[in-house]
């Protein structure tokens, strides 16, 4: 009941989505590196087949060198996410060397990303330990150890602002908990959680351990959220030893798609999409090889694609 209510407590006004002639949203689109642009463009190609009316705006966020001799995020990258309010991004590898820093981060930061929302459900056909994975996490995404002061008083301020945060909610139980014994309980008994809502690191460690829990990242979606936008990615590597090879999976950032639509107050359309990749998921005909398959990328992507044609007739 609480993971429904956060779903759509997440859902904001979408006036500032950026609309075009014929109802189309505009959205910026970063591939990303590696495996990147070969799981956006199954994303794409299972939008097509929805009839999604959505234009990508499709930018490159390879770092520049400013000024100050520090790499950032391309002027342009910057702008389209500005202007569209809404984007979807694939995995980017972080370059080795001074000057650099991860462009996750970068991402956030710029754009004041504050929510990290990553729902992890048990999808029915995909044999894991468990089949009662019914939660969402919640990090927060910009400071804690990604701020100056580190934890010295992160977590006080961050217990007291739930506490109150709770108070204006009183329909929603609101339980506090030690990282050490959730971590316990999850592993146990996963089911007794709904949301859990915590600081950055320990939202590091248990939004990872919740995606074990249904069979990995690979099939996890996860949303960085702020109050003038939204970016929503997948969260695995960009995995170079297949690049290019057709091997990728892509359900993870076509989860992540999904959660962008529902943002968007597509739901229909998101609805569609969600059923007939789990669909194909339960059926275990066309699963890539991470799930246990023998399926490329391509056949996994193109049995979605009839799945959703069928759907929308």
């Amino acid at each position: 009941m609480a993971a429904q209510w956060i779903r759509k407590a997440i859902t904001p006004k979408i006036g500032n989505v950026r609309l075009y002639s014929g109802g189309l949203k505009k959205c910026t689109l970063i591939p990303g590196d590696g495996i990147g642009p070969e799981i956006s463009a199954a994303v794409q190609k299972i939008f097509d087949a929805a009839k999604v009316p959505i234009e990508w705006e499709s930018v490159d966020v390879t770092p520049v060198k400013g000024p100050d001799g520090k790499f950032g995020i391309p002027p342009a990258a910057i702008d389209s996410v500005n202007k569209n309010k809404i984007g979807l991004k694939g995995p980017l590898m972080t370059p080795i060397g001074k000057g650099h820093r991860s462009l996750n981060l970068a991402l956030r930061k710029e754009f004041n990303l504050y929510a990290n929302v990553r729902p992890c459900r048990s999808l029915e056909g995909y044999k894991t330990l468990y089949d009662n994975v019914d939660v969402v996490t919640i990090r927060e995404n910009t400071e804690g150890e990604y701020s100056a002061n580190i934890m010295r008083m992160s977590d006080g301020l961050f217990l007291r602002c739930c506490r109150e945060a709770a108070k204006k909610f009183p329909s929603v139980k609101f339980e506090e908990r030690y990282l050490d014994t959730v971590c316990l309980n999850m592993v146990q008994d996963p089911s007794q959680y709904d949301v859990l809502v915590m600081p950055n690191l320990y939202g590091d460690i248990l939004s990872d351990m919740c995606a074990g829990l249904v069979g990995g990242l690979g099939l996890t979606p996860s949303g960085n959220i702020g109050l003038n936008g939204a970016l929503f990615e997948s969260v695995h590597g960009t995995a170079p030893d297949i690049a290019g090879q057709d091997k990728a999976n892509p359900t993870a950032l076509l989860l992540s798609a999904v959660m962008m639509l529902k943002y968007m107050g597509l739901n229909d359309h998101a609805r569609i999409i969600e059923h007939s990749a789990y669909e194909t998921i339960k059926e275990a005909k066309f699963l890539t090889g991470d799930l246990g398959g023998k399926a490329k990328c391509s056949e996994y992507t193109n049995e979605i694609c009839k799945k959703v044609i069928a759907q929308s007739k």
